[in-house]
């Protein structure tokens, strides 16, 4: 079994950051991808970012140039630094893990943009 705990949401004005985390622990696993979703009312989740076990990384287009995912082994922990935060990008962020031939998932975090 995998733990996450996210943190890093909140209240930021248009074209602000925020930095999301991730920490994933248990006895034993071995994650192959970490990375988002969001989801905002009304609307489908969909993914946003993701990193493989070999660094590579995605990224929906409607964050290319803006959010960066990166990962910390010795931590177990990823993260989404989020720059250039746009209205459309409120919503709660959910972090992934894929593990042990299994998707575990955070308890979500609350980003909102708005003036």
């Amino acid at each position: 079994q995998v733990q996450l705990v996210e943190s890093g949401g909140g209240l930021v004005q248009p074209g602000g950051s925020l930095r999301l985390s991730c920490a994933a622990s248990g006895s034993r696993f071995n994650i192959q991808a970490m990375g988002w979703y969001r989801q905002a009312p009304g609307k489908e989740r969909e993914l946003v970012a993701l990193i493989r076990s070999g660094g590579s990384t995605n990224y929906a287009d409607f964050v290319k140039g803006r959010f960066t995912i990166s990962r910390d082994n010795g931590k177990n922990t990823v993260y989404l630094q989020m720059n250039s935060l746009k209205p459309e990008d409120t919503a709660v962020y959910y972090c992934f893990a894929d593990a042990n031939r299994l998707r575990y998932w955070g308890q979500g975090t609350q980003v909102t943009v708005s003036s």
